[in-house]
């Protein structure tokens, strides 16, 4: 089957859902932007993770777009 396709939908750059909010927005941006000059290779995308006793957040950059997991300590 063919997988789902964004063509056509207009998302904006940034938009927060869940317990991320718009203001965090930026702050996530600029992490995974900074990670990614880490490495020397354009092609690696690393994963910054947030650690903290109330859960984590995973944050990962693909091409223009920035996303951000906050899972929650259960």
């Amino acid at each position: 089957g063919e997988s789902p396709s964004l063509e056509g939908q207009c998302l904006p750059p940034l938009a927060g859902r869940g317990t991320l909010s718009d203001e965090h927005a930026g702050v996530i941006s600029v992490l995974a932007q900074q990670a990614a000059k880490l490495t020397s290779d354009p092609t690696d995308t690393p994963v910054v993770c947030l650690e903290s006793d109330s859960g984590n957040i995973m944050i990962q950059k693909h091409d223009s777009i920035t996303v951000a997991v906050h899972k929650l300590a259960s």
